[in-house]
This record gives structure tokens, C-alpha cells and sequence, in this order.
């Protein structure tokens, strides 16, 4: 839509089609002056716009701002930090106590009955306590919010970079993300809630910052300087950090996993108002887990927000101890890359079962409960059981809630491993792994056993319509993947089982994830030890090389399934080839300066026509009618429905009048010549957050502007539509193609 400066020949002239075909009009003069634009072709699927729109509201509005409005849109971008903080702490909190407590008298009752030798009602009642939650967990999720459902960061990061998704940060999502992932969590199914933590604390960011929600509203008059994509997308940073902050009890991971694994745009600022945000937090549950060592946090254990002790105090590594840690990073690498690959697979068909509806979804997670259960109770009674070490740090046998040795079905003083590891949740389960001075406590065959299961029911598990994280699991099954490394291959290091165990979580979440120094910061915090950290640099550093050969990170891999449009931090190898003037769409939407009402109904969706500005001749709005608008007028609202133009009623006689548009359009858009590479205009189009940009032709012409580019147009799949013969440039990548797997 281009508009023009209001001349009444102008008015007499037809818009362009919206199917393209242009009609017949006499050529326009290069000299008029262009306020906006919009292509003819849409994507279902908008951009965020974090460009400034300066227009002439946005300047007489911020004219107006004095040193108090400034200090208060300082002050109130701090309080909202701590209150981010505070809340997404307090949430942390709340969720571990939950899944602690309904885990832990789901296992007390089933040990008791196992003590007793009641073994068949031993299972009933583990078995049917996790159908219930998992069913209670996809019957919830699927009725109320089914865009919660799986880890959230996905959708996060998308929306950090720039995917338009309200939906994902409403308070109903809030809720059902909380509920969710305490119920799956607690069914035993082979699920973390360290993702969803993530999306709880994008959701909290972003309904405080918004005033509350559309039933929920506090004191909203306060936060409307905030209602701009730009402010939003730093709370939500903010947000995503204090909940992994909040998931790890890793303040400072939380922070550069913010920056490093979501976050497309980053400054100085943000950096500072994340650290303030995760510090919160990490006092927030400092201040409770003192509580719960009173004693007054009912079955809390010692998992969850607690860090894992799990080193010696004085750790020596040598030049031979180098090998086998080489050997983890290597195939740690591999066995992401295949994590990843198998978890599409899967993901793709319960896509396909998920869409038929709410009996299927339900059959589906009845089938997966009952199928993990009946392998988490089954195969202990395959391992052998063990006499209690002599010299074992805390009771063994152990029959109460949590414990390194399970009694299950063996005698007294003897105790079973694979029990030990199964009958707990997740977190207790690596507290297990990775214990020091552990090497003799579990069985080569048990640990076999326990990884082939973690790595493969971690996989069926996600992918469930319920809230459902990768972290946890991910950190289990490399745990178990790196004592087997110790097992096999450690008997000349002078590394112990529970430290192969750490570097194994290592390699395993760099092969998935493809990150490096947020998660080495956070496997750090876990540990407590700064004395791992060159082995475990030296580790994801590997890992991540490695698996980049094959594929791409997990939550990259998600995204392209959920269809965002994700727009990468460099452009492929044929975007060098092409120039916007290639994949920019046309022709455009032409209006003028002083246009009439109804000639714009269709295309304009903004406060403009609430207001009704309108007047009976085409002239210039009147500075009276102008001072009821301000900028907030043309910022977003809650990530509710959003207004339809249907909803203005405007009357046959308002639709005859005309509008001045100048006041309210953007004067400075972005522009690009028609002959810049496609690629170049992606890092312009990315790094400054944009919802569109214009393409000028190289050299002037009737048309001042050639067409629009939005993210569609960056899309690989829209691209090789336009120009298949780019599909094999778009091949010769640094990957390794392994078609006998695909």
C-alpha cells in the first residue's frame, strides 16, 4: 500500500487487485511522497515488528516525554524484573515441591507394598497412579490450551525471533503449562521440566508486562508504555532466563542460555536485567530450600532445586585420561545427532495420531503409560541384587521415598541398582549417576539395560499433547551413557564412574542441543566443582562439532515441524545468488495521503478508524482531532483475540469520507535496492527485527517502490518454489548425508 500525497486525481485512480491483476492507470510521478506500504501477497504467519514506527504521533508524543516519564519507564523496566524473578522462583518452587510430593507417596505406597511381599498390588497401584496423572495431564492440556503442549522453547524462541504466536503467552497457557507438567512429570513417564520452566517464565514476563491478562487486569495504565514488540521481547528474555535459572537453581546458566540458545537480539541492558532477574530468583529458592531442610516441605527430597554433590573434592586428571573422554565427546555426538532423528520420527507420527482427535490422544498416552510402567517394574526384577556396601553413605537397603539403594524384591542387606535408578524421579535418578565413589554400585548389564530404556522412552514420551521437557532427559540418558564409557573404557583413567557420568550428560546435550557455554555453565552450577571445566569444555566442544555433521539442534528440528518461520543468523549458500528483485511480490496496494474510508476498510486494521478522524473533504486532519491519539494508541494489546476490522461499524456515510493518513504512517522505512543479495537483506532483515521491507528499483521508474519483502520471502521452501534448480546448491552443505537412516 503506498501512499501518495492526497491530490484528487490521485482519488480517481484504482487500487491494484488483490489477486495482482493490475488495472489500467496513468503513470504516477516519482515525487510523491510514500508514508506506507503493504505487499499483495500475505503469510498466514506475521512478524513481530521491533522497528521504531516513527510517525507523527510517535514524535509528539515523545516530545512530550519529561525526565519524570523517564524515570518511571526506567523504574517500572526494574520492578518488573524482580517481580519476574520473584514469581517465576516462587512457580520453581511450587512445581519441584508438587512433583515431589505426588511422586514421592506414589513410590512410599509402592515400597511399602513391595516390602510386604504384595507384589502384584504393587504394580496396580504403580501403574494406575501414572495412567491417572498422564491421562488427567493430555485430558487437560487438550481441552484447555493444546498449544502448550511439549517443552515451549520452541515456540519462545520463534517468537524471540520475531514469529507473531500470541496464543503461547496467555494466562490459560500459564495454567495449564503449571498443572501439566506437575501431572506428567509425577506419572514416571520419561519427561523433564526444565523446557517448560522456560515457557512459564516467557508466560509470567509477559502478562506482567501487559498489566495482566484480559480477566485479570492490574492497574494497566501503569505498563501501556510497554505495549511495543521491542519491550515485550526483552521481559520475555528475561523471563526465559529466570526459568531456567529457576529449573537449575543456575543463575548464571540461566542467563546465557537466554542469550546463547533463544534470543536473536541482545545489548548491554537486556544482559544486565537478565542477571538482576536470575538473581532474584536464585534467592527466591535459596530462602525455601532453607525451609525444606526443616523439614517442612512434606516428601520434598533431595532432588529438584538441590545442587548434585557429585565430585571429590580434589579432582587430578592426567594425559591419559584425555582418550576416553575424546571417545565420549565423539560418539556423544553421534548418539544426539541419532536422538534427534528418531525423536522427528516420532514426533511426525504422533503429529498424525494427535490430529484425530481427543479419543486418539488419550489411547496414545494410555498405551505409552502403561507400556513405561510395566518396563520401570518389570525389568528390575531381571537385575541381580547386591549386597550393601560396607561403607555406604546413607541407608542401605533404603525403602522410603528416594534412596542410592532401592530394596524392591531382594532380601535385607542387599539392595537393587536398576531399582535404584527406575523407581525415582528424574532428578533423583541422576543424583544417583552421579554420586562419587559409586564405581562398584551398579551392574555393566543394569546400566545397559537402564540406558537403552532412557534413551528410547525419552524419545516415545515427547511429543504427548502435555507440557514436556528435553533437559532431564537428555541429562539421564547421557549420565548412563557416560558410566557405561567408564565402565568399558575408564579401567586405566584415573576418572570416576560418576564423573564419566557428568562429561556423558555433557555430550549428550551438546550432540542434541548444540549449545556450549551455557550448558557447560550449567552442568557447573549443578555440580559445584569449577575443576570439571576444561574436561567439560573439551566435551561439548566435540560433541557439538560432531553432530553438526549430521543435523540440526533438536529445537531447530521442532520448529521447522510446528512450521515457523525461523530466520537463521546467516543466510544459505544460494541466497548469494539471488537479489530481492528475484523473490520480492507484487504489485502493491497504492493509497494516498487523504484517502476515503471505505477505499482503505480492507486494508488498514488499526486504531486509526476506532477514533474516527474522518472528514467530509479530503484535506490534512485537524491538530484538534490529531491530540486524541497518542503512540500507545498504535501499540499491541494482550495476547488474547485480537480486533477484527469487522468490529468497527462505520455507516454508509462515514464510508464516503476520507481519512489523512500522513499523521499516523511510518515516514523512515527500511529500503533496499532491488539488486542487493538476498542474503544481505536477510542480516538486515534479522538483526533489525523487522515486519517488512521495502525493495526500491535501481533506477527510478513510474512504480517508486518494486514490492515488499517479509520473512515468507526469506523462507527456504518458498524460495526453491520460485527457483527449483537451487534445491542441489541448497545440498552442498558440511553435512553428512546418511539416506539408509532417513
Amino acid at each position: 500500500m503506498a501512499i501518495s500525497d492526497g491530490s484528487l486525481e490521485g482519488l480517481q485512480q484504482p487500487l491494484l487487485q488483490q489477486d495482482g491483476q493490475q488495472q489500467p492507470r496513468p503513470l504516477q510521478s516519482n515525487a510523491t511522497s510514500q508514508h506506507a506500504l503493504v505487499g499483495s501477497n500475505l503469510c498466514p504467519i506475521e512478524s513481530l515488528d521491533y522497528e521504531i514506527f516513527e510517525n507523527e504521533i510517535f514524535r509528539q508524543d515523545w516530545r512530550s516525554r519529561g525526565a519524570k516519564e523517564i524515570f518511571q519507564y526506567i523504574f517500572m523496566k526494574w520492578a518488573l524484573c524482580f517481580l519476574i524473578g520473584l514469581i517465576v522462583g516462587f512457580l520453581g518452587f511450587v512445581i519441584n515441591l508438587a512433583i515431589e510430593n505426588i511422586a514421592g507417596v506414589k513410590f512410599v505406597i509402592t515400597s511399602d507394598l513391595m516390602f510386604d511381599a504384595e507384589y502384584p498390588n504393587a504394580f496396580i497401584v504403580f501403574s494406575m497412579s501414572n495412567l491417572c496423572l498422564s491421562l488427567l495431564a493430555v485430558l487437560f492440556t487438550s481441552l484447555v490450551a493444546p498449544e502448550t503442549a511439549g517443552s515451549g522453547i520452541p515456540e519462545v524462541k520463534a517468537y524471540l525471533n520475531g514469529v507473531d504466536a500470541p496464543a503461547i503467552f496467555s494466562f490459560r497457557t500459564l495454567l495449564v503449562k503449571i498443572v501439566g507438567i506437575i501431572l506428567v512429570v509425577s506419572s514416571s513417564l520419561n519427561i523433564g521440566k526444565a523446557g517448560p520452566m522456560v515457557h512459564i517464565g516467557a508466560c509470567v514476563a509477559a502478562i506482567l508486562c501487559m498489566g495482566g491478562s484480559r480477566k485479570f487486569v492490574v492497574c494497566r495504565n501503569w505498563f501501556r508504555v510497554f505495549r511495543n514488540d521491542r519491550d515485550r521481547r526483552d521481559f520475555i528474555t528475561c523471563g526465559c532466563a529466570a526459568g531456567m535459572a529457576a529449573a537449575f537453581r543456575a543463575p548464571v546458566g540461566g542467563v546465557l542460555f537466554a542469550l546463547e540458545g533463544m534470543a536473536s537480539w541482545w545489548r548491554g541492558s537486556l544482559l544486565w536485567r537478565s542477571f538482576f532477574t536470575t538473581t532474584v530468583v536464585a534467592i527466591v529458592l535459596r530462602a525455601f530450600i532453607d525451609m525444606c531442610w526443616k523439614g517442612e516441605c512434606g516428601l520434598f527430597g533431595k532432588g529438584g532445586l538441590i545442587m548434585y554433590d557429585v565430585t571429590s573434592e580434589n579432582i587430578t586428571y592426567h594425559l591419559k585420561d584425555v582418550p576416553p573422554v575424546l571417545l565420549l565427546a565423539v560418539m556423544g555426538g553421534i548418539l544426539g545427532s541419532l536422538y534427534n532423528l528418531l525423536l522427528e520420527r516420532v514426533l511426525r507420527i504422533y503429529k498424525h495420531i494427535n490430529g484425530k482427535g481427543l479419543a486418539y490422544r488419550l489411547l496414545l498416552a494410555c498405551c505409552l503409560s502403561i507400556f513405561t510402567s510395566c518396563l520401570l517394574f518389570g525389568l528390575p526384577w531381571v537385575a541381580s541384587c547386591r549386597p550393601c556396601p560396607s561403607d555406604a553413605s546413607e541407608p542401605c537397603p533404603s525403602i522410603g521415598r528416594s534412596g542410592n539403594y532401592k530394596k524392591f524384591q531382594c532380601a535385607p542387606g542387599y539392595y537393587n541398582d536398576l531399582a535404584s535408578l527406575f523407581f525415582n524421579t528424574n532428578d533423583d535418578a541422576i543424583k544417583n549417576l552421579f554420586s562419587k565413589n559409586t564405581d562398584s554400585e551398579f551392574n555393566p548389564k543394569s546400566m545397559h539395560t537402564f540406558f537403552a530404556c532412557s534413551f528410547f522412552l525419552s524419545s516415545f514420551s515427547h511429543g504427548l499433547v502435555t507440557p514436556a521437557g528435553l533437559f532431564l532427559p537428555l541429562i539421564v540418558t547421557g549420565a548412563a551413557y557416560g558410566r557405561l564409557v567408564g565402565i568399558h573404557f575408564g579401567s586405566n583413567s584415573t576418572l570416576n564412574h560418576g564423573l564419566f557420568a557428568v562429561l556423558g550428560s555433557a555430550a549428550l546435550l551438546g550432540g542434541s542441543m548444540r549449545m556450549t557455554v551455557s550448558l557447560c555453565v550449567i552442568i557447573l552450577e549443578l555440580t559445584d566443582n569449577l575443576l570439571l571445566l576444561p574436561l567439560i569444555m573439551l566435551v561439548l566442544l566435540i560433541s557439538k562439532t560432531v553432530a553438526d555433521a549430521f543435523d540440526r539442534n533438536i529445537y531447530d528440528i521442532i520448529m521447522n515441524l510446528k512450521g515457523f518461520p525461523y530466520l537463521q543468523s546467516h543466510g544459505e549458500p544460494y541466497m548469494r545468488q539471488l537479489t530481492v528483485g528475484d523473490v520480492v511480490s507484487g504489485p502493491l496496494h497504492i493509497l494516498h495521503g487523504i484517502e476515503k474510508v471505505g477505499s482503505i476498510v480492507h486494508v488498514l486494521k488499526t486504531t486509526v478508524l476506532k477514533k474516527k478522524p474522518f472528514s467530509e473533504t479530503p484535506r490534512s486532519v485537524d491538530p484538534v482531532a490529531l491530540s486524541q491519539f497518542s503512540a500507545d494508541d498504535f501499540g499491541k494489546g494482550d495476547f488474547g483475540p485480537v480486533d477484527q476490522i469487522e468490529d468497527i461499524e462505520l455507516s454508509v456515510e462515514e464510508m464516503e469520507m476520507f481519512v489523512d493518513l500522513c499523521p499516523f504512517t511510518n515516514t523512515s522505512p527500511y529500503t533496499v535496492i532491488e539488486t542487493m543479495s538476498l542474503a544481505k537483506a536477510l542480516i538486515l532483515f534479522r538483526q533489525v527485527g523487522l515486519r517488512h521491507l521495502l525493495v526500491i528499483p535501481q533506477v527510478p521508474r513510474s512504480e517508486p517502490v518494486v514490492g515488499i519483502l517479509t520473512r515468507h520471502d526469506f523462507m527456504a521452501e518458498h524460495i526453491l518454489k520460485l527457483y527449483p534448480r537451487m534445491t542441489q546448491s541448497n545440498s552442498k552443505r558440511l553435512r553428512l548425508q546418511l539416506p539408509w537412516l532417513l
